[in-house]
């Protein structure tokens, strides 16, 4: 395909989109003009099928493909009422998919679609990534505190160790921390930590906060007091997850923490490296 009309393709789907509360989206009768198709009927086929790939593909059809009025002017300022649907990127992309690749408006739809889609995709990976790496850290300085607080109260680190176990058997129903590193496939050197959902790190963190709030507050000493308190917590967090459907020794494994610690170690070199390029150009 010729460059310019690359150019010119790129700038008019770029000019027709619009934007609610931070979600892009294209009217589908506009979006029936950039693709080519004469009439509305054919582009609602078109769209049907797109559905059928996005509800196969286990997304919520309504969120890509939300119905909407929209007032069009007919003539000596009178308007009427139409019925138009709001597509999502990832709904114009279905679409574009259901096209004629021969066709240069398709084609390019095709490609421009999925591009961008792949970039919300790496954006939204990424931040999950960080979110994960800021559970895990909070983690492990609660458990670095609870390790301080119990030292001071009498117990070894042998100690604090059986405590943590007893409070990981808590959360995951029965199941001892070796046993979910069996299950979860995870190096029996390695913390299971390193391997668990944000929402199961977030909820080891949570029980541990409380532990440490109520050591403080109630002054507890010794093993088996700050057990009895650990385990407790564990029990309550639990019964909140469970409660909202979530069972933490059913979830599967992650990603290994240090992997993801060094992609985005990584991924800021290459931006640093970039960056000191372009000025270099600059200069």
């Amino acid at each position: 395909m010729d460059k310019q009309i690359i150019i010119k393709l790129k700038k008019t789907f770029e000019d027709y989109a619009k934007e609610v509360e931070g979600v892009e989206f294209w009217f589908a009768r506009e979006l029936q003009i950039l693709l080519g198709y004469d009439k509305w009927e054919n582009f609602l086929n078109a769209i049907e099928k797109a559905k059928i790939a996005c509800k196969n593909s286990s997304h919520d059809v309504n969120d890509h493909f939300p119905d909407v009025k929209k007032m069009v002017e007919i003539g000596s300022g009178a308007k009427r009422e139409i019925d138009e649907i709001m597509l999502t990127r990832y709904a114009c992309y279905l679409i574009a998919q259901n096209g004629d690749p021969r066709k240069e408006e398709i084609a390019f739809a095709q490609s421009y679609f999925a591009v961008q889609t792949r970039k919300q995709e790496l954006i939204e990976q990424r931040i999950a990534f960080q979110e994960r790496l800021e559970a895990r850290q909070k983690l492990v300085a609660s458990e670095t505190e609870l390790s301080k607080l119990i030292y001071e109260r009498g117990v070894d680190d042998d100690g604090f160790a059986r405590i943590r176990s007893k409070g990981d058997q808590v959360l995951f129903d029965g199941c001892t921390t070796a046993q979910m590193k069996s299950k979860l496939k995870v190096p029996q050197s390695r913390p299971l930590a390193d391997f668990l959902p944000t929402i199961t790190i977030t909820a080891k963190n949570l029980a541990t906060e409380i532990t440490n709030f109520n050591v403080k507050k109630d002054e507890l000493q010794g093993e088996n007091s700050i057990t009895k308190e650990h385990m407790q917590n564990n029990a309550g967090v639990r019964t909140l997850l469970v409660r909202r459907g979530i069972k933490p020794e059913e979830l599967p494994s992650e990603e290994d923490i240090k992997k993801l610690e060094r992609k985005v170690k990584k991924d800021e070199h290459k931006i640093a490296n970039n960056s000191k390029h372009k000025k270099e150009i600059k200069h």
